[in-house]
């Protein structure tokens, strides 16, 4: 079993110690938290073990988990890798893609591993269709969430669009052409609404809507490609996939049939892919025991998640 210990004990922080201390793929060493009153309140309700700095935590630990305020990523991962620690860190990567850049130099250097939380790629509803997702040419996304103050201190694009980001990167096999993009800040001093419009070079046009101002909680992506629509809720775990052939020459009585104006006759169908529900930040940080000690690439690499800050980075210059 590999030890990891954790950085940073606040909301999210205590969901990865709790799900690595549930793992039986990681050791849970312990936790380092800089607000001591709150290590305390968290070591007195569940005990696990406090380590009073960073560089004491990353000696005894084979994974350094960190769940830090951005601004801080590079450092603790920087001294942790610099160690020979492998590490595991919450999206976005970095504060700016040249300390994600530096990190990917790094990981290299010292011949260690390094993944990235997006777990939106670990949602139940996207792995099972993600393989049925193939050269989608338009996407439309809609992540919308009710306001909460926490994560108001960045824009909603680095906040909450980043997740979309990451899954259409994910599934268009082509570079970003051009990008467009507003927003508006309404509550806090950055913005709370976007709308971002990516073009790929092979042709794929993505629109994306983020919002934490919403009156009610919204995560859909859907993916139009030739001869099928695939929707996905990330929300609520559910999927559409909606598919075209062509039709028979005698179809069935009930058989969803349309006609374009050439008179090329094309059946519809429903598919209905199986959902194994999940606890994807457990899958994610489990994955990456499993790329540790199988010497794999992890899912969600550091390279990936560079690519998205940089794309969210753009979007936010038009804000």
């Amino acid at each position: 079993m590999l030890k990891a210990g954790v950085l940073g004990a606040g909301h999210l922080g205590k969901i990865h110690l709790r799900l690595l201390n549930q793992s039986e793929k990681y050791n849970l060493a312990g936790f380092y938290d800089p607000d001591e009153k709150n290590a305390q309140k968290v070591v007195k309700e569940f005990g696990y073990k406090y380590f009073s700095s960073v560089e004491e935590l990353i000696d005894a630990v084979d994974v350094v988990d960190i769940v830090t305020p951005t601004l801080s990523h590079f450092d603790c991962a920087e001294k942790a890798i610099k160690k020979g620690k492998h590490v595991f860190l919450e999206k976005p990567i970095t504060n700016t893609v040249e300390e994600a850049e530096k990190l990917i130099e790094l990981v290299k250097k010292h011949n260690v591993k390094g993944q990235v939380g997006h777990v939106e790629r670990f949602n139940p509803a996207f792995t099972s269709v993600k393989e049925k997702i193939e050269n989608p040419m338009f996407i439309e996304t809609h992540r919308l969430a009710e306001f909460n103050p926490r994560g108001t201190d960045v824009p909603v694009v680095l906040d909450l669009m980043i997740h979309d980001i990451d899954i259409i990167l994910s599934v268009v096999k082509s570079k970003v052409k051009n990008i467009n993009a507003s927003g508006v800040s309404v509550i806090s001093n950055s913005p709370d609404i976007a709308n971002a419009r990516i073009e790929f070079e092979n042709g794929c046009v993505a629109n994306l809507t983020a919002s934490r101002i919403s009156l009610k909680n919204m995560r859909k992506s859907r993916f139009f490609q030739k001869d099928a629509y695939i929707s996905v809720d990330f929300l609520e775990k559910k999927v559409e996939v909606v598919k075209m052939k062509d039709a028979p020459k005698k179809p069935d009585e009930f058989a969803l049939i349309l006609q374009n104006a050439e008179g090329i006759k094309k059946q519809i169908y429903f598919e209905n892919p199986r959902i194994h529900q999940n606890n994807a930040i457990l899958d994610e940080l489990e994955t990456f025991a499993d790329a540790i000690n199988n010497t794999i690439t992890p899912v969600v690499t550091l390279e990936h998640g560079t690519e998205a800050l940089r794309v969210a980075l753009q979007i936010v210059k038009f804000l």
